[in-house]
């Protein structure tokens, strides 16, 4: 079986609470992707996969951008409920979710964290990169992280970052889509140094994140670490450094990170992310539907290159399905 970790859906329940509150273009932007929402377009694609099954998050926008604090717990809940009806009405393919919580209220997100693992069994949380901008080792968010690991969940750390986020500061918008082409794995990975030097992992026990495309650029940066953490004490003003207050090395935290393969068929990327994280940490996603044909592209590319990679095929059935049962299930 191969359990695709990383896969994104919009339950037509959401589209009806979201509508009000989001613009018409970018509605009607998402409506176009039928495999998003229409889940009998969706299994079209996936029916032409044996031994295939997914775990299901919401799509982008964060609920944090399309809805303020008062607004957003509500729709959160419509969009946990609108997976697990889904799960339930696809069991053999879609039997698991990854719930959305509304990150701009914090205690609301802290009660949906309980509510959804005791009414829908879902098997852990979709964080964005940011929170309006925030960073997630804010302390307003520390209790949110917290819950998830008290609860024993894994956090799904996936990017966002708006073309409203500049490439070059005498600049106000981004250019040439690099807001996402290259902005995305630049939000990742700044979220997961923010996650190891900030010592998230030593104050959170049980603290378990899936960084999305094999952890982005962290993998490329391994060599830097030594350095950075001299560099940083030799450049402050008292001499100290971040590392001075963290319990291990910063690669060795970056080595506890879960890396998954939605790399859109790039095999020398997807080499260096097996290498880095180990196929003990890496997990199977594909990103579906978000390619031009509603999926299927992604899902056959990331398995020939899977099937392709310098590993074992013990290592491969790993990454396809061991890894995901013991995190999710505990087998």
């Amino acid at each position: 079986m191969k359990i695709d970790v990383f896969n994104h859906v919009f339950p037509n329940e959401f589209f009806e609470a979201a509508e009000k509150l989001m613009p018409a273009r970018a509605v009607k932007r998402w409506k176009a992707m039928e495999e998003l929402y229409d889940m009998d377009a969706r299994m079209k694609v996936i029916d032409k996969f044996d031994d295939y099954q997914q775990i299901i998050s919401i799509s982008q926008p964060p609920l944090d951008i399309i809805a303020g604090p008062n607004d957003s717990p509500e729709l959160a809940r419509v969009a946990n409920d609108g997976m697990a009806r889904i799960c339930r009405e696809y069991p053999d393919r879609m039997p698991w979710f990854i719930a959305a919580l509304p990150m701009n209220n914090t205690d609301e997100a802290i009660r949906e964290v309980d509510r959804v693992l005791d009414e829908h069994g879902a098997v852990g949380f979709q964080i964005h990169s940011n929170v309006g901008g925030k960073p997630l080792d804010a302390p307003e968010f520390r209790d949110i992280f917290a819950k998830i690991a008290e609860r024993g969940k894994c956090v799904w750390l996936h990017p966002t970052r708006p073309a409203s986020h500049a490439d070059y500061l005498t600049e106000d918008q981004s250019h040439y889509e690099m807001f996402w082409g290259i902005g995305w794995a630049y939000e990742t990975t700044a979220a997961m140094c923010r996650m190891v030097c900030s010592g998230m992992f030593d104050e959170i026990p049980n603290f378990h994140v899936m960084a999305h495309h094999w952890g982005a650029y962290i993998p490329h940066a391994e060599g830097r670490m030594p350095l950075w953490e001299a560099r940083n004490g030799t450049m402050s003003a008292d001499g100290r450094s971040f590392a001075d207050d963290l319990e291990k090395p910063m690669l060795d935290y970056f080595k506890m990170f879960y890396g998954d393969t939605a790399m859109f068929g790039a095999k020398a990327q997807s080499q260096a992310g097996l290498d880095f994280f180990g196929s003990g940490n890496s997990f199977f996603a594909t990103d579906a539907p978000y390619d031009l044909t509603g999926g299927e592209d992604n899902i056959r590319e990331t398995i020939d290159v899977i099937e392709s990679l310098n590993c074992t095929d013990e290592d491969r059935q790993v990454i396809y399905e061991d890894n995901t049962r013991k995190l999710i299930l505990g087998e």
